[in-house]
């Protein structure tokens, strides 16, 4: 039998009576809190709302919404031990987390926050045992998914340029590497994150059918969650952050660095230098005529999220 602690708080709903135990310590313990986790999707604005929500977090505290501080990333606040911790399967950092989460419940909190994109981008990653964790803080909190999906095309392109541009990680086989964006659809972790529908299915049958509120990505999320959260009174005048989309002259940069096989540490020092070319190369990119996304490959987008974004828009999608 294995002794370490993370494991035994897996057995027996040790982690979910630990788990209950810290809520009943909170000053409304029989009124279930409301949890809502923003998921992204990656390049749907994720960014830009974490800033928003971190910066208005007094006037949250207000309508009872807590957004809590718990981020190591002061450009994007969000809640990445979430995901890492269900991934790495490690409770105990989950429990310790929410224990500080949960100290700061005041009288008037009603809902609990937490935003991260990696939740959508690493929930094929999640094992049993981390859907087991997931479940078990689904029985104590009214759970709410919210997440936004762009159309799978100009997803795809966005998510390939986030791709090359983040640094090689072990267990992603895509990122970090010199790969065309045929390449990049050959590889099962990329294409699977065009699998909305997948996504979708499997939170309803763990959380309920309910459990989910599915927005079409229109590059307004922080005005979205602005109005949802009542901030949208005529004092609060949301300022999303735009980000230069990289074209396609740096995205062959990119490749070209990733071809050097440079640590995480010496890829961000060119960083800076490629974003200042990505801005000057702009007036001249009608002379490359180039297209990222080849033909074949945008069939292929097409054919595999077809049945997906005909559910979306019958379902859930409001014209």
């Amino acid at each position: 039998m294995n002794e370490h602690p993370n494991y035994s708080l897996l057995e027996n709903n040790n982690f979910e009576n630990v788990l209950k135990k810290l809520i009943s310590k909170t000053p409304n313990p029989k009124t279930k809190l409301k949890l809502i986790l923003h998921v992204g999707t990656p390049k749907t604005g994720t960014t830009s709302l974490q800033v928003y929500l971190h910066k208005k977090q007094g006037k949250l505290r207000k309508l009872g919404i807590l957004y809590p501080n718990q981020s190591h990333n002061s450009e994007a606040p969000k809640h990445q031990w979430f995901e890492k911790n269900l991934t790495r399967i490690h409770p105990q950092n989950l429990l310790d987390n929410f224990a500080k989460i949960l100290a700061s419940v005041d009288e008037n909190t009603h809902t609990i926050m937490l935003s991260s994109e990696g939740i959508y981008n690493h929930w094929w990653d999640f094992s049993e045992d981390s859907k087991k964790l997931l479940l078990a803080i689904s029985n104590h909190f009214e759970i709410n998914i919210w997440v936004w999906f762009r159309d799978p095309l100009s997803f795809a392109e966005s998510f390939y340029k986030q791709c090359l541009r983040n640094p090689v990680i072990e267990n992603i086989t895509c990122y970090g590497k010199d790969l065309s964006f045929a390449d990049i659809l050959k590889d099962p972790w990329f294409k699977q994150r065009l699998n909305y529908i997948d996504f979708i299915n499997e939170c309803e049958n763990l959380f309920g059918e309910s459990s989910l509120t599915i927005f079409k990505y229109q590059q307004d999320t922080v005005n979205t969650v602005s109005k949802l959260l009542g901030l949208d009174t005529p004092h609060d005048n949301p300022t999303p952050r735009h980000n230069t989309s990289m074209n396609e002259a740096t995205t062959e940069l990119y490749r070209m660095l990733n071809r050097l096989q440079l640590t995480a540490k010496e890829k961000e020092k060119f960083v800076p230098h490629l974003h200042a070319l990505n801005d000057e190369a702009k007036p001249y990119l009608s002379r490359l005529q180039m297209e990222l996304i080849d033909t074949d490959s945008k069939k292929e987008i097409i054919q595999i999220t077809a049945k997906g974004m005909t559910a979306l828009e019958k379902r859930y999608y409001k014209t």
